[in-house]
């Protein structure tokens, strides 16, 4: 079995939400990331609604300071019903 590549923090971290279109989802996601990496900056992130308009996904680019704070924004981001999947 391959073992996966170490990653070296801190990083700069890519992670892509999955959400339910909701009104104000995407507010939602990225008060909830910035709680866990408050140097976010409108920079970092892009949104982009499915094409039928569903779904929407946010795409944000983080300084990740270690695997405890991606779990706890996980499990943040997951707590938010219209929230599908984080990648």
């Amino acid at each position: 079995m391959t073992k996966a590549p170490e990653i070296e923090f801190p990083c700069r971290y890519p992670i892509k939400v999955i959400c339910r279109m909701d009104d104000g989802v995407a507010t939602r996601v990225i008060e909830t990331v910035r709680k866990h990496a408050p140097d976010v900056t409108p920079d970092d992130i892009t949104t982009r609604a499915s094409s039928d308009d569903k779904f929407v996904s946010v795409r944000i680019n983080l300084m990740a300071q270690g695997p405890v704070q991606l779990k706890q924004m996980y499990d943040d981001l997951m707590t938010d019903a219209a929230v599908r999947m984080v990648i």
